[in-house]
């Protein structure tokens, strides 16, 4: 049971007090059950977490004109990210300040400005507020205070990012060392968006995640087609600040696998929390993990290829990330079903494969206990601190 009151449950305090993100990875435990099945958990992770971190929220490609708009969800809140006629970007609460409705409907569009269609107040592309329907006679009405509240936001990569707290760092010191990497390698250079994906998973957004930090663990049982690209004895895990680099050199593998995944290495960039940049020569899926619920996700897959590549490869491509997601979908899945099993409360960390696992659990875990106010029962000093 999670227990009812205000603030932190005082069970889910217990449950958060459960786990020592200061242990060495050889003493390591994992997250407890719990923060996979427990709403109090999740409910504290949508602010603590997913409120307090870049988010990427919709493609650059899909802003670049004035008064183009995406749309997207952060935390539960609605947010807008346009551009505006003096070609800066900015994002806003997509929630008009009337009755609540939301301003902007579409996932994407253009529009000179933003204009609720529940009574027709009208925003301009900085978010002032500029029409206000018979509202003659009101009292006490700022209009100048009731503009829409904006959000930071910034573009990188693919993506433009939104922070709905206050950001302590910029975008690009954030997800150092991913973009000094990426521009030495030309890692996104002639890459062209060919499609999104959408997957529906029944499981906590951790579990996808979890499975994708095991530095490859699972690649040869999970995914024997996948394995034989990869040279699995050289396949290497780093983590520093908000990332972790998988890095595996790419040897001759047969079918389509060796056909579309081939070159000199494959590299796989996580950003804390929930973004997966899947980098080959010429080839890159980039992949936005949505919580939809405690244990329901959604996984957002955009689908890049080289300019100019031959249709049939795309499509060989395609079939093969296709597989490797529903061989994923499925032993995810039975993870989280089998988290409620009465035997299971948490796991251990290969010492050998895992560290990007456990630096997740480390970076989460700090921040839901600092934001929960709870010390780990059996605290360690983090490296580099003293007791």
């Amino acid at each position: 049971m999670e227990g009812t009151g205000r603030g932190v449950a005082e069970a889910v305090r217990e449950v958060l007090a459960d786990f020592d993100p200061g242990r060495p990875l050889s003493r390591a435990r994992t997250l407890p059950k719990e923060w996979y099945t427990w709403e109090g958990v999740a409910e504290l992770e949508r602010e603590a977490v997913f409120g307090q971190t870049w988010q990427a929220v919709g493609r650059r490609e899909l802003v670049a004109e004035a008064g183009s708009y995406v749309t997207f969800a952060v935390a539960g809140e609605p947010v807008v990210v346009v551009r505006g006629e003096d070609g800066v970007l900015r994002g806003f609460i997509n929630v008009c300040r009337h009755k609540a409705a939301r301003v902007c409907t579409a996932e994407q569009g253009r529009a000179s400005k933003l204009r609720c269609r529940y009574h027709g107040w009208t925003y301009d592309l900085r978010g002032r507020l500029r029409g206000v329907p018979e509202f003659a006679g009101v009292e006490e009405f700022d209009r100048e205070a009731n503009g829409l509240p904006e959000v930071a936001t910034a573009e990188w990569g693919p993506y433009v990012w939104v922070h709905l707290g206050q950001p302590a760092t910029d975008l690009e010191s954030y997800l150092h060392p991913l973009p000094q990497w990426a521009a030495d390698r030309q890692a996104f250079q002639g890459l062209v968006w060919h499609e999104r994906r959408v997957y529906d998973l029944a499981c906590n957004w951790k579990v996808y995640v979890d499975n994708y930090l095991d530095g490859g663990y699972h690649v040869n049982t999970v995914h024997p087609g996948l394995s034989e690209a990869l040279q699995y004895r050289d396949y290497r895990t780093i983590c520093e600040g908000a990332t972790v680099l998988q890095v595996s050199p790419l040897q001759a593998a047969s079918g389509a696998v060796g056909r579309t995944r081939s070159g000199d290495l494959a590299a796989y960039w996580w950003v804390y929390p929930n973004v997966m940049f899947n980098i080959y020569p010429g080839v890159m899926d980039c992949n936005i993990v949505v919580p939809l619920g405690v244990e329901r996700c959604r996984v957002l897959f955009d689908l890049y290829f080289a300019e100019g590549t031959p249709p049939d490869f795309i499509a060989e491509s395609l079939a093969v990330t296709e597989q490797v997601q529903r061989e994923d979908m499925e032993v995810c899945e039975e993870v989280q079903r089998n988290l409620h099993s009465r035997s299971y409360r948490y796991g251990r960390f290969s010492v050998e494969r895992e560290n990007g696992g456990y630096y997740f659990h480390q970076l989460l875990g700090r921040a839901l206990q600092e934001a929960a106010g709870v010390q780990p029962r059996t605290s360690t000093p983090a490296p580099g601190r003293s007791a």
